[in-house]
């Protein structure tokens, strides 16, 4: 979508403005990666609703800051943020975060050294197997969730909305506290 929020770009580090000046977010690896855009509609890929809206992570796990900048998720729905200038990764379903010691532009070049791998992309890959390929905008959701032991026994997987799954993650979340 064309970039509608000029003012956001001023407030965002500048590697990340500066991508979203050239290319406005996009969809990566069938869903495997999805960098937000700067935009209000679709809300599934605003930057402004991730960051600021309801469902924005700040507001949700204690371990991110309202100065840490969602920019993108996996095909889960977790997400990728800029603290201080490095990549740090957001377990959604725990809250726990991990430090990926890189910066946006390494950022990038660790997940094309191994997508499958370093973005989890397993259970995309076992959807589009299964003859489901996740359109823009959804995000794969599965049942029991990862981090509950009975998922060790197999998980059912399902592409759903991007916003109903990151919703359903929050409240999983914080019913998990």
């Amino acid at each position: 979508p064309a970039l509608t929020d000029e003012s956001l770009l001023t407030e965002l580090p500048y590697s990340i403005a500066a991508l979203l000046r050239q290319i406005n977010g996009f969809v990566q690896f069938y869903g495997g990666f999805h960098c937000f855009g700067v935009c209000e509609q679709p809300r599934w890929h605003s930057l402004h609703e991730a960051w600021q809206g309801e469902q924005a992570a700040h507001r949700h796990y204690e371990s991110i800051d309202p100065s840490d900048v969602p920019f993108g998720e996996d095909c889960l729905g977790f997400q990728f943020l800029l603290r201080s200038g490095q990549v740090i990764y957001l377990d959604m379903q725990t809250g726990e975060v991990e430090e990926l010691g890189v910066e946006l532009g390494g950022f990038f070049d660790w997940i094309d050294a191994n997508p499958v791998e370093n973005l989890g992309m397993q259970p995309l890959l076992q959807l589009i197997q299964e003859g489901v390929t996740p359109e823009p905008g959804q995000l794969i959701s599965e049942y029991p969730p990862f981090c509950t032991a009975e998922s060790g026994n197999g998980v059912s997987l399902a592409a759903i909305a991007a916003l109903e799954r990151r919703s359903f993650l929050v409240r999983l979340h914080e019913s998990m506290q």
